[in-house]
């Protein structure tokens, strides 16, 4: 299927598997852009050293391009842009807007800039400051997400902006496809549904505990970070959100110590990330923490199966799906929907 954003980036479907913490590692990517969709490398989990073997790695599984996720505002931002411009990646994707010499650096080495957005207004800064693409995630997305349904954000971004748009939240199936194309969408972008692929190296116990999940177990919370938090309800959130300040300050210490020493931060740099994700909001130290260390606890449900101590971020989807596909079995089923799909509406004309 030929759009705007496979021309660009040049995949063979308008399909993008997100950087998700944890998850999106060179095994998840490279089976996805063997599918022929984008995948993206999620590097916030990896140190900078890390960060280049897993981009190796995935160029030693598939010829077909990928992206690697970055956050904007890391204290080694540049550092892994470097990287990413020394090793040839094509797509830098972005949980938070680049500066504009970010983007700048990028497009002169020849990268494709897609920042992910949730508000329309974010949309028409980055394109103005010459984003290629941009993805936009409404609100039943899963992780850090907003509150605006994509259905209500997604054509108004595509109104505002002249830049493919690639809709995220809520999809992962044809049906949802053909919607996204409807609005004037150049693609889906998908996080859990690649999550719970056979290709996602997630523990089995946890992709279990996703596919027993119902609608109404994919929650809400400010608990963890301060900042909206889509994730399936756990233990811990029961904890965080029953916790006063004091206790809350001690699992954030517990888990700040775990990360610094996983990542090689220095305390400083911890705190630099922290209060450079409250973006204006009030927060406490302990959620100051517990967002600079929010990979760690992702960690402790993605990598280490403990879903009593971990954070599980969900996109509202988890509630409808039920299968464990390999990529290219997910892909291929996606895009034979899609096309049943078009065909069904054709003939109803």
């Amino acid at each position: 299927m030929d759009t705007a954003f496979t021309r660009l980036v040049g995949v063979r479907h308008p399909v993008v598997q997100t950087g998700m913490g944890w998850v999106a590692g060179p095994r998840l990517v490279s089976a996805a852009a063997n599918a022929g969709a984008l995948g993206i490398l999620a590097s916030a989990t990896m140190t900078p050293d890390r960060l280049r073997d897993a981009v190796r790695e995935v160029k030693s599984r598939t010829d077909a391009p990928f992206g690697v996720n970055l956050r904007a505002d890391a204290a080694d931002a540049g550092d892994r842009v470097r990287i990413m411009i020394e090793e040839g990646v094509r797509v830098a994707s972005f949980a938070l807007a680049p500066s504009p010499a970010l983007i700048t650096r990028l497009k002169e080495a020849g990268i494709v800039v897609v920042p992910s957005v949730g508000a329309r207004r974010h949309a028409e800064k980055v394109a103005g400051w010459g984003a290629d693409a941009v993805i936009v995630q409404g609100g039943e997305g899963g992780g850090h997400t907003g509150e605006v349904a994509t259905t209500v954000l997604l054509p108004q971004v595509v109104d505002a902006v002249g830049i493919p748009v690639v809709a995220a939240g809520g999809f992962f199936d044809g049906r949802g496809l053909v919607a996204a194309l409807a609005y004037g969408a150049a693609g889906v972008a998908m996080g859990t549904r690649f999550l719970l692929t056979s290709d996602s190296t997630v523990p089995d116990a946890v992709k279990a505990r996703y596919l027993a999940a119902t609608v109404k177990d994919v929650t809400v919370t400010r608990a963890v970070d301060g900042l909206p938090h889509r994730m399936l309800r756990s233990d811990l959130v029961s904890v965080l959100e029953d916790s006063g300040r004091a206790r809350a300050l001690w699992h954030a210490l517990r888990r700040a110590a775990g990360f610094r020493k996983l990542s090689g931060l220095s305390w400083r740099q911890l705190a630099h990330d922290g209060l450079a994700m409250r973006h204006g909001k009030d927060l406490t130290w302990s959620q100051v923490l517990l967002a600079a260390n929010t990979p760690m606890l992702l960690k402790s449900a993605m990598v280490d199966g403990r879903t009593d101590l971990g954070v599980m971020a969900a996109g509202q989807v988890a509630g409808v799906i039920d299968d464990l596909p390999s990529c290219a079995e997910l892909v291929e089923r996606i895009m034979k929907e899609a096309e049943e799909t078009l065909q069904v509406l054709t003939a109803a004309r």
